[in-house]
């Protein structure tokens, strides 16, 4: 048998969900019920460029050092983490097995139906899998879904994680903590149908995801290298800056009076083309001609002016996505902050509501 890690798994203690990315670190931590919610903490920091390369972790300890800081500043006392791993690293399918299966059985016969989805050997794989529910299509079966990374990626994420003094129990895919943050959004809305469809730019620093979901199943997903370190280049180009120091004039808006004419402007203009691009190109190979709403999330989301040309463009609503909506907030936290960031916050607050969906 191999080794049934955490991919996947919901715990129900009290855990923090924290969302690695190429430029930052994002933290959540949430309490009360899944019907009254409570946003305990969350915090955020930087990281410098070449930590995290590709969805790889090129410089371990200065990862684990920031990750221990973070947690620090956030007040939080817990160690338990939920993380996630890039959906580029994870293979998922879903298969259907037989239904009543003990679990050791259930266990052999995912192990031996994933085989043929796997390029590598097993005894090379973290594998996990949850059931769905019954079969649409065999009676008498179970639909479940598999999750499978190349080991040395969940090891080095897991050994990252124990050297700041945290413990990750659960190791879920970006993707998938994502829609989770998301399906709750949509669910709150007060125009959302069973059939509505929306799509969702995740915009981050080298890295642009785009989600297409029919409620809150996912139709369409895609990668493009695509985000807002082009930005923060053409800054530094433009008035002589390092990137650190363009970066957070960038964040701070406290650049040159032309910055918006001669940078803001044409970047926006020409991001707004890619994502017009890559939903012409979801039309374009599948069965759909039109989408009902498009949402902004990730740092690109904060960028001015850019809803407001996405939905002229579009002809649809444009909505930045805060996945707050609903929640109390803790005493302790920066209202105004919180609220300014909160597009940043999407997927780490999908992790975090693992804790609540046990």
């Amino acid at each position: 048998m191999i080794d049934i890690n955490s991919l996947l798994r919901r715990k129900p203690d009290e855990i923090l969900g924290i969302d690695i990315s190429a430029s930052a670190i994002k933290l959540v931590g949430l309490g009360g019920t899944v019907a009254k919610p409570v946003l305990e903490y969350c915090a955020k920091d930087a990281l410098a460029e070449g930590v995290i390369v590709e969805g790889a972790i090129e410089k371990p300890t200065e990862l684990s050092a920031a990750l221990r800081l973070l947690v620090k500043n956030s007040g939080a006392r817990t160690k338990n983490v939920a993380v996630a791993l890039p959906s580029s690293a994870v293979i998922t399918k879903k298969l259907t097995i037989p239904a009543g299966l003990p679990e050791m059985e259930m266990e052999v016969q995912v192990e031996s139906e994933a085989k043929q989805y796997i390029p590598f050997p097993l005894e090379e794989v973290s594998l996990d899998f949850c059931e769905i529910g019954p079969s649409a299509v065999t009676p008498g079966s179970v639909d479940v879904l598999i999750a499978a990374a190349r080991r040395e990626r969940v090891e080095a994420l897991q050994e990252v994680l124990e050297s700041a003094g945290l413990k990750p129990v659960v190791v879920d895919v970006n993707s998938y903590a994502t829609r989770l943050a998301l399906g709750r959004v949509i669910d709150l809305q007060a125009k959302a149908t069973p059939g509505m469809l929306s799509v969702l730019f995740r915009l981050g620093a080298t890295m642009t995801t785009m989600q297409v979901l029919r409620g809150q199943d996912l139709v369409y997903e895609r990668e493009q290298t695509l985000g807002g370190n082009q930005l923060t280049q053409k800054i530094a180009q433009h008035y002589g800056l390092s990137t650190a120091d363009a970066e957070i004039k960038k964040c701070k808006g406290s650049l040159a009076h032309d910055y918006e004419a001669r940078l803001l402007i044409p970047y926006v203009d020409s991001l707004v083309q890619e994502l017009v691009r890559a939903l012409q190109f979801f039309f374009n190979s599948s069965q759909y001609n039109k989408v009902n709403q498009v949402l902004l999330a990730g740092g690109g989301a904060l960028l001015p002016g850019l809803p407001l040309a996405v939905a002229s463009r579009v002809q649809v609503p444009c909505i930045v996505v805060n996945p707050f909506e609903g929640m109390a907030l803790g005493a302790k936290l920066d209202r105004t902050r919180v609220l300014q960031d909160a597009p940043i916050y999407l997927g780490a607050c999908g992790l975090a509501l693992r804790r609540l969906l046990s």
